[in-house]
C-alpha cells in the first residue's frame, strides 16, 4: 500500500522539532507558508484574508522567546488558519456570506484564543460555505475554492470548510480550523486526501463561532497527519505539554496511543446495503484499507446499524433547519439578501417548522443515540468511507445531493470520527477512510487512524501545491 513520495516537511510535529533543534524557526516557517501562499491561492482561491504584517511580528516573537528558551509547547511558533465563521475581535468575519461582507466581530472565539495563546501564528481566514449550510464547498459569491488534487479540472474541495481544507492540502498552511455540523471538517479532509477531526459534542467550546445549529456545530482540527490532529486537538482542548525534549508524547496520555496499534480491536465494516451507495472505486480503497487493518490484527465485523445511515442524515434536517432559520432567518427570509440560491433552498424549509416538530426530532436524536450506541455492543469503532464518492468537478454539481451521507449520522449521534485518506484513484483523486467512536474516544479514533496511517506509507502531494 506504500506510495513512493516525501512527506511533508512542514507539519505541525515536524515545526515543532524542528524549532526545538534551532534548524528551523518561526519566522523561516511563516515565510515558507507565505511564498506559497503568494504562488498558490491565485490558483486555488482558499483564502478571504490575509494578516501578513500581524502574522510577521507574531513569528518574530515567537523566535525570540524560544531564543530565550521561553518554550510554551507544540504549537509555538506554527502557522495555522481559521475558517471565516471564527470570530477575532475587531475584524471582519463573513460567516462566508455576501450579506456580511462588513460583519466586525464584536469578540474573539475561546478556542482562537486557545490557539494564540499557546504561541501559534495567526496567517488568516479561509474561505467557507455560506453561513456553513452545504457539503461541496461551493459558494456563489464569494468563491469556491480549487481542489488541488487537479490542475486541469475545478473539483469540488468539500465544503464547509473548503478554504480549510485547500490551505493545508496544498501546503500553504499545516494546519487550520475548520466546523463541522454535519461533516464539514471530514468532507473537506476527504476530498483534499488529508486529515480531519470531528470531536466529540460539546468538547470543544462555540462561543465566537458564527452558528448553524447550536446543537450540533463543533469546531475541529484540519491537518495533513493523525499525529499533527492529535497535537492540535490537545492545543484546542488546552491540554497540550509544554515541549521538554524532543519528545512531547511523553506524560502526554493521547500520545500514548498513537503507538498502541489496532490488534485485538473489534471493528465494524458496512453491510452490503450500505455499500450499494459509494462508487467502485471509493469501494475498492475502503477493502484496501479494511484489509491492511486486518493484517495489522484487527478483528472486522459487519454492522448493520439499527437506522439506516440515509434515515439519520435526514433525521437532522428538522434541527439543522430549524436552528439555522433561528440565527439567520433575518438573511434567509429576506428575498433582497444577496444569499447563494442553494444554501437559501437548504435553509427556508427552517421557517415552516413548529415546535412541535423540533421538540421531537430532538427527543427522537436522543432515542435514536441509545439504540445505536446499543448496536455498537463491543466493537471498538465503526469504519466507513468517508465519502460515497470522490471529488466530482464544479461545474454541474446537483446541489440537492450530498457528500455527506455517512458523516451526517457522526454529528447525529454525538460520536467523534477522524477523516484519513486512504489513496489515489487510478485518475489520481484521493479516497478516504472514517473512523467512528463513540463519544469521548477521540484516543481510539486516533489510535486507529495512526495505525493505517503507518501501515499505508506518505502519500504523493497534491499536484497544485
Amino acid at each position: 500500500m506504500t506510495t513512493t513520495e516525501s512527506q511533508p516537511t512542514q507539519t505541525i510535529a515536524s515545526l515543532a522539532r524542528a524549532h526545538l533543534a534551532g534548524a528551523s524557526s518561526p519566522v523561516d516557517a511563516l515565510e515558507r507558508c507565505i511564498a506559497s501562499i503568494e504562488r498558490l491561492d491565485p490558483i486555488l482561491g482558499a483564502w478571504q484574508a490575509l494578516y501578513l504584517d500581524e502574522a510577521r511580528q507574531a513569528a518574530a516573537g515567537a523566535e525570540q522567546a524560544l531564543r530565550s528558551g521561553h518554550r510554551i509547547g507544540p504549537f509555538q511558533g506554527v502557522p495555522f488558519a481559521l475558517k471565516d465563521i471564527v470570530d477575532l475581535e475587531g475584524r471582519v468575519t463573513t460567516g462566508g456570506s455576501a450579506a456580511m461582507r462588513d460583519r466586525i466581530s464584536p469578540t474573539t472565539a475561546t478556542i482562537a484564543k486557545r490557539l494564540l495563546a499557546a504561541g501559534g501564528v495567526l496567517v488568516g481566514k479561509t474561505k467557507t460555505v455560506e453561513l456553513a449550510l452545504g457539503g461541496w464547498g461551493t459558494n456563489e459569491h464569494m468563491g469556491t475554492p480549487r481542489n488541488p488534487w487537479d490542475a486541469e479540472v475545478h473539483r469540488a474541495p468539500g465544503g464547509s470548510s473548503s478554504g480549510s481544507g485547500v490551505a493545508v492540502a496544498s501546503r500553504m498552511v499545516p494546519c487550520a480550523i475548520g466546523t463541522d455540523t454535519g461533516g464539514s471538517v471530514r468532507l473537506p479532509a476527504a476530498l483534499c486526501g488529508i486529515v480531519g477531526l470531528k470531536v466529540t459534542e460539546g468538547l470543544l467550546p462555540t462561543d465566537g463561532i458564527i452558528p448553524l445549529s447550536h446543537t450540533l456545530d463543533t469546531p475541529g482540527p484540519i491537518v495533513t497527519t493523525v499525529e499533527d490532529a492529535a497535537l492540535f486537538f490537545d492545543v484546542l482542548t488546552g491540554r497540550a505539554q509544554p515541549l521538554v525534549d524532543d519528545d512531547w508524547r511523553r506524560g502526554a496520555g493521547l500520545y500514548d496511543a498513537l503507538g498502541r496499534g489496532v490488534s485485538g480491536l473489534r471493528l465494524g465494516v458496512l453491510d452490503d446495503a450500505e455499500r450499494s451507495v459509494c462508487e467502485p472505486e471509493v469501494l475498492t480503497a475502503y477493502d484496501r484499507a479494511l484489509d491492511a487493518l486486518a493484517d495489522l490484527g484487527a478483528e472486522l465485523s459487519v454492522f448493520t446499524t439499527p437506522l439506516p445511515f440515509d434515515e439519520m442524515r435526514e433525521a437532522t434536517f428538522v434541527l439543522v433547519t430549524a436552528e439555522a432559520y433561528a440565527h439567520h432567518g433575518h438573511l434567509f427570509g429576506d428575498p433582497a439578501a444577496q444569499l447563494d440560491s442553494a444554501v437559501r433552498v437548504r435553509a427556508l424549509p427552517g421557517r415552516g417548522h413548529s415546535a412541535v416538530d423540533y421538540v421531537r426530532a430532538g427527543l427522537r436524536r436522543a432515542s435514536d443515540q441509545q439504540a445505536f450506541l446499543h448496536a455498537l455492543g463491543r466493537l471498538d469503532a465503526l469504519l466507513t468511507p468517508t465519502t460515497p464518492m470522490v471529488a466530482p468537478p464544479v461545474e454541474g454539481i446537483d446541489e440537492s445531493i450530498t457528500p455527506a451521507h455517512f458523516t451526517r449520522a457522526g454529528n447525529y449521534l454525538g460520536l467523534c470520527g477522524l477523516s484519513l485518506p486512504i489513496g489515489l484513484t487510478p485518475a489520481g483523486l484521493p479516497t478516504s477512510l472514517q473512523i467512528m467512536g463513540r463519544p469521548h474516544a477521540e484516543s481510539m479514533a486516533l489510535r486507529i487512524g495512526s495505525a493505517f496511517e503507518a501501515a499505508r506509507g506518505p502519500l504523493p502531494l497534491p499536484p497544485l501545491s
